[in-house]
């Protein structure tokens, strides 16, 4: 939902206002979407290396290109391009030039899919004569820190002057990871604790079947998910498990009040991004802060703050499930339809709070905590994260089903979340069979990767 333009100039009269924008994201069944968001590493072909902003074969020439092929509008920052706005879908620009699409919100997973393989069919037509392709995997397997290169937007120079205060790995999580996320909608305050509470719990669960990124430097990293593993030294004080959602009492307010002790990033002002790392939105919001003095936040200063906390699920006006690693399209498709199995069919919301509502603190930090390293085969209680896996994914098949959009074919959605029952079947994640290649195929090598599975 958009601000209306009056409010983007207008101070924030008081707390109440912040509940309300997020309850304003209420939304009757018929009127719920999928948005779907996937970021993707480029590489030049020749030497696998990322390409740089500027240049013949850099990322503001495939921007340019896409937008002038394709119908694309090219948003700016001062005369810099950095993204592409087409209908309600977005490609913007991760730190180190990682590609994202910002899908639209559409109705169905059919919808979802139709969209990634157009965009990646624009992306490639553009690409491929550059000789760069693009690849899906939660984290950079092959390059260091100091070998990515950094994009030309304001927020992400405060962001990278800002992460090393607070957490060992937040340059790591800008430059070297990927991320496949979908958000959802809710109907009221009510079914919106539900889905946080069922999106919390079985997020490992995600991060699990996702898992995709064993390798750093080129080298296995100990993990199978080592871009979850990232987030846990990124920032602790806007990352994490949340535990006050399963509080009674949690809604609106309660994440409101998490939302403004998250110290600030930067505040955007005409057409520049001012430097508030670290400073309070409460004494924004009273016109106290001494880089702006007397200036007082608006709701666009509250939406753009929002979006500077990662925890594993985020609210916004809509709800936003973060834990799984980038990867090849199926899997794209394969995570909006996991959650939309899940969270948009009563019977399997129900059916998944009965999953997870026993689950103690510690359990879920048990669950959080292992599966980066682990996946599939956690110790879970009397099993494996295996099987809750399994369980999880019937429930969100059902959900699907009962769903029962149907697309030309006449396939309903279900038929998106059959990779992940693969994986969970077969007991083995995306990162154990790259592993197998590189100590068998690949000869040690991380380079196959970029020919193998490139889009």
């Amino acid at each position: 939902m958009s601000i209306p333009s009056a409010a983007k100039s207008t101070p924030i009269g008081d707390r109440n206002e912040l509940v309300d924008y997020l309850a304003q994201g209420e939304k009757p069944r018929d009127a719920w979407r999928i948005g779907t968001e996937h970021e993707k590493f480029g590489f030049h072909t020749d030497n696998l290396r990322p390409p740089t902003f500027e240049g013949e074969r850099g990322i503001r020439a495939i921007l340019e290109g896409v937008a002038s092929r394709y119908g694309w509008d090219i948003a700016r920052e001062g005369e810099t391009p950095v993204a592409l706005t087409r209908g309600k879908a977005n490609i913007t620009l991760e730190p180190a030039g990682q590609l994202e699409l910002s899908g639209a919100p559409l109705e169905t997973i059919h919808d979802t899919c139709v969209e990634v393989m157009t965009h990646l069919d624009e992306v490639r037509s553009v690409a491929d004569p550059m000789g760069i392709g693009f690849l899906g995997m939660g984290f950079q397997p092959k390059w260091r820190r100091d070998e990515m290169p950094w994009m030309p937007k304001g927020r992400y120079k405060i962001m990278r002057e800002y992460m090393p205060k607070v957490g060992s790995l937040g340059l790591d999580m800008m430059t070297r990871t990927c991320t496949v996320q979908v958000n959802l909608d809710f109907a009221s305050e009510a079914d919106m604790v539900k889905k946080f509470r069922v999106g919390l719990a079985l997020q490992p669960i995600a991060t699990a079947l996702f898992a995709d990124s064993p390798f750093t430097e080129g080298k296995p990293n100990g993990y199978l998910s080592y871009r979850s593993h990232v987030w846990t030294d990124t920032d602790n004080d806007r990352t994490g498990m949340l535990d006050f959602v399963f509080e009674d009492g949690f809604g609106y307010e309660r994440y409101v009040d998490y939302i403004l002790d998250v110290p600030m990033y930067f505040t955007y002002r005409d057409g520049k991004y001012v430097d508030l790392s670290g400073q309070d939105f409460k004494r924004f919001m009273k016109g106290e802060l001494p880089a702006l003095p007397g200036v007082k936040a608006t709701m666009k200063d509250w939406a753009d703050h929002l979006t500077t906390a990662f925890p594993e699920v985020r609210l916004k006006q809509y709800l936003e499930m973060r834990g799984a690693d980038g990867g090849p399209w199926n899997r794209l498709c394969a995570l909006p339809a996991f959650w939309v199995g899940l969270l948009y069919d009563d019977e399997a919301l129900d059916a998944a709070w009965d999953l997870v509502k026993d689950f103690s603190r510690e359990e879920r930090h048990a669950l959080r905590d292992g599966v980066p390293k682990h996946a599939l085969k956690l110790r879970f209680r009397q099993h494996t994260v295996r099987e809750l896996a399994l369980e999880a994914l019937k429930i969100a098949k059902g959900g699907l089903q009962r769903r029962a959009r149907i697309n030309s074919k006449g396939a309903d959605e279900s038929v998106y979340i059959d990779p992940l029952f693969e994986f969970a079947l077969a007991n083995q994640t995306p990162a154990e069979r790259k592993l197998e290649l590189f100590h068998g195929e690949w000869a040690g090598s991380v380079d196959p990767v970029f020919r193998e599975f490139a889009y």
